[in-house]
């Protein structure tokens, strides 16, 4: 799958989130139940030939944007520029579901890159194709949770396994993770603040097929 990187200084966009005065919400969905394909307020690739087989659902209670892939790679992208300020707020958490996972998918292989769910968050740096930083929080199939790793496809992407195989399949799990610790972790200094989120799902590389669910994502204080 190729990642959230070229497209990101296209997407200063006006934002039509609320953000709230201490958490920001990049968000929530309970206004597009029911909106399909690429939500309003997201953005979509320009690569590729996703089919964005997405929908904003009631999922247990949840309003949720519900992804399928079959032998695709779909991802859309909000745009965050001037929204956070990690010194107030480097949590980022969200709440997803997996369903299904590509078959034997390995993030840190170039054949099996592909994902039930990823959230990515970008840097940008012109220029974006070879010195932006992306972190890729990612739902993989086989790798172990903990796994860091460099995108053996595009190098900006660095993946972040917070999950990992069948044991939580059909389960709401929220994560939270501190986007300063990581990208200081990764690149050996601290993060400016962000640029754009991305949601993505694919399965094109293993020829099989993924489906999740994504909810609520914001940026928190500690």
């Amino acid at each position: 799958m190729r990642h959230p990187i070229v497209f990101v200084a296209a997407l200063f966009a006006a934002v039509t989130t609320v953000w709230a005065a201490d958490d920001v919400l990049v968000e929530d969905w309970k206004q597009k139940i029911g909106a399909a394909g690429i939500p309003p307020g997201w953005q979509g690739q320009n690569w590729g030939s996703p089919k964005y087989e997405f929908k904003v659902e009631d999922n247990d209670g949840h309003a949720a944007l519900h992804l399928k892939s079959a032998n695709d790679g779909s991802t859309i992208t909000r745009d965050i520029k001037g929204k956070v300020n990690l010194k107030q707020t480097p949590i980022l958490e969200w709440t997803w579901k997996v369903v299904v996972l590509p078959k034997n998918a390995n993030s840190c292989k170039k054949a099996t890159d592909d994902q039930a769910a990823q959230v990515f968050v970008a840097w940008p740096r012109f220029p974006e194709a070879v010195r932006s930083r992306i972190l890729g929080y990612v739902w993989d199939t086989t790798r172990p949770v903990g796994t860091i790793c460099k995108s053996e496809k595009t190098g900006t992407v660095t993946y972040v396994v917070v999950r990992s195989g069948t044991s939580e399949l059909g389960k709401w799990v929220t994560e939270r993770r501190n986007l300063v610790e990581d990208f200081t972790k990764v690149y050996g200094e601290a993060p400016e603040n962000p640029a754009a989120v991305s949601v993505a799902i694919d399965s094109n590389d293993t020829e099989s097929t993924s489906e999740s669910f994504v909810a609520t994502i914001e940026f928190k204080r500690k």
